[in-house]
C-alpha cells in the first residue's frame, strides 16, 4: 500500500533536526512521497529547496497563507511566479482566506488570494487551498477563476456539507487530514467524506499540525509527522465503508493525476 501525503509542512522548524528520520518513518509506513507546502515566500523556497535534495519523494507548493497576506510585495510576486515554473513545484499555494485569526486585513487578503489566483491561471498549476470561515468571499472569488486553472483542492476541509457540495459543484478536489479524528469537531466530516467521489479525495497530515487524537500509542512530544497519513486513510476507509487498500490506491492515483506527479 502507498500512500502519497498532499500536504506536510516539513519546512517547519520541528523537523530540522531529523528530517530524514522522519521520512524514513513515513516510507516504513507506505508514505512515499510528499508534497511539501509552501505558506510564505521564504517557506516556499525552503519547500523547494527540500524537494530537490530529495527527488522522486518530495514535492513543493509555492504559495502566501492568509496569515502572511501582510507580507506580500511586489518581490514576493515576482519571487512566486519565477517558482511556479519550476519542475518541482506541483501548485501554487498555500493560498485563501482565513477570517478566523484574522492576522492580515481582509481586504489585504482578498487582494493577495486574488494575486495568486491570477499566477495559477497565467502559469496553468493547480491550486492548493486554504478557507476558514471565509466561504461566501472566497467562493465568490474561486467561481471567477475556476475556469482558468486546471485543478484545484481544498485542502485541510473543515467545513459544512453545504460548502463541500459548493466546492464538488466546481470540480475542486477535498483534501481531508486528521481532523476527521478530533471527537470534538470533526465527527461531521465522518459523514460527508462518504459524499466525496473517490476521484475528487485526497489525503494529507498537514504535519507537524493537528495530529490525530486516535492514535495509539499517543505519542508525548504531539508532533504531527506523515509516517501517520496510513492512520487517517484507515479511519477515513472506515468512515466511507471501503477496504483502506481502495482508499488508499483511490486517493494515492488522484493526487498523482492532481498534481501531475505520476511516478517521476
Amino acid at each position: 500500500m502507498q500512500l502519497l501525503d498532499i500536504g506536510a509542512n516539513l519546512t517547519h522548524e520541528s523537523f530540522r533536526h531529523d528530517l530524514d528520520e522522519v521520512l524514513a518513518r513515513a516510507h516504513a509506513q507506505g508514505v512515499t512521497r510528499m508534497v511539501v507546502t509552501g505558506a510564505s515566500r521564504d517557506g516556499s523556497e525552503h519547500a523547494l529547496q527540500l524537494a530537490r535534495r530529495h527527488p522522486g519523494r518530495l514535492y513543493a507548493t509555492a504559495g502566501v497563507h492568509p496569515h502572511h497576506a501582510i507580507d506580500y510585495d511586489e518581490a514576493t510576486d515576482a519571487a512566486l511566479r519565477e517558482l511556479a515554473t519550476q519542475p518541482e513545484v506541483c501548485a501554487v499555494g498555500e493560498t485563501g482566506l482565513d477570517y478566523h485569526r484574522n492576522y492580515s486585513p481582509r481586504d489585504v487578503q482578498l487582494d493577495v488570494f486574488e494575486k495568486q489566483l491570477k499566477i495559477a491561471a497565467e502559469r496553468s498549476v493547480p491550486l492548493f487551498l486554504h478557507q476558514r470561515d471565509a466561504h461566501a468571499d472566497f467562493l465568490a472569488l474561486l467561481k471567477r477563476y475556476r475556469d482558468r486553472v486546471p485543478a484545484a483542492v481544498v485542502h485541510c476541509f473543515t467545513d459544512t456539507g453545504d460548502a463541500l457540495r459548493d466546492y464538488l459543484a466546481l470540480d475542486c478536489h477535498i483534501g481531508i487530514t486528521g481532523w476527521i479524528c478530533d471527537e470534538r469537531r470533526g465527527t461531521h466530516l465522518r459523514e460527508l467524506v462518504r459524499e466525496i467521489p473517490a476521484n475528487r479525495l485526497m489525503i494529507e497530515t498537514d504535519a507537524p499540525y493537528l495530529l490525530p487524537r486516535t492514535v495509539r500509542p499517543h505519542p508525548a512530544h504531539r508532533r504531527n509527522e506523515p509516517m501517520y497519513l496510513r492512520h487517517i486513510c484507515e479511519e477515513i476507509a472506515r468512515d466511507r465503508g471501503e477496504p483502506v487498500e481502495v482508499t488508499a490506491a483511490n486517493s494515492t492515483a488522484t493526487a498523482q493525476a492532481f498534481f501531475g506527479i505520476g511516478d517521476r
